[in-house]
């Protein structure tokens, strides 16, 4: 066996997955600058495709640790959200009510389709490369420079709700006082205790019999 060969075989990621991600994510961003333009990025599920493509690449614990903690929480609810507007044909929670609007092109409709994608493939990825625990650190880090960004370029289109909750701007206190709360309190209610439910559940997976355990970057 060469050495290439013993590389391959003791990848973590398999190389189908690291190639089909990336495919996906130069087909993707097209449809989405056109149709949305640069900002749009600039969304963490958008930012999440690009570093989690980063992430399956360098076999890295750490960027999917970061991505998991900012990101599996609200696909999740994406999903739920979805599932049961198709379902019940009424949206549970909102957020997804762009899915069946016929202003949008489908097919830019069927790329949003990532978002359902997003939470198993990052419980995979901490279940096969471990969790690093300085994730949601790094996610608040990123909330901290995204989020006033989105505050202040365009804030029409309300990206990461930066100026009020479900698109629409908050008038209830001062914009200022609505972001310094956001920055707090997101961190503080979302990122840690999806960080302290990700290390319980790396601390399950990691049993004795469990090949690949946790690991830092």
């Amino acid at each position: 066996m060469t050495a290439g060969q013993i590389q391959w075989r003791s990848m973590r990621v398999p190389l189908w997955l690291r190639l089909l991600w990336t495919a996906w994510v130069i087909a993707w961003a097209p449809f989405y600058l056109r149709q949305y333009g640069l900002q749009n990025f600039l969304f963490f599920c958008d930012l999440g495709n690009f570093f989690i493509a980063v992430g399956l690449w360098m076999e890295s614990p750490l960027i999917v640790s970061w991505q998991a903690t900012g990101l599996l929480l609200f696909q999740s609810l994406y999903t739920i959200d979805l599932a049961g507007a198709l379902i019940t044909g009424r949206h549970i929670i909102g957020g997804t009510e762009y899915m069946v609007d016929p202003g949008i092109p489908l097919l830019v409709r069927l790329l949003s389709l990532f978002h359902v994608v997003m939470p198993p493939l990052l419980l995979w990825a901490i279940w096969r490369l471990g969790y690093n625990p300085h994730g949601w650190k790094l996610q608040t880090l990123t909330t901290w420079i995204v989020v006033p960004i989105n505050y202040c370029w365009r804030p029409e289109l309300d990206i990461n709700w930066a100026r009020g909750p479900f698109f629409r701007e908050q008038h209830v206190v001062p914009g200022p006082i609505y972001l310094l709360a956001y920055l707090i309190l997101v961190p503080a209610v979302v990122y840690f205790p999806t960080h302290v439910f990700l290390a319980w559940l790396a601390h399950k997976w990691n049993s004795p019999n469990q090949r690949f355990g946790p690991e830092s970057c």
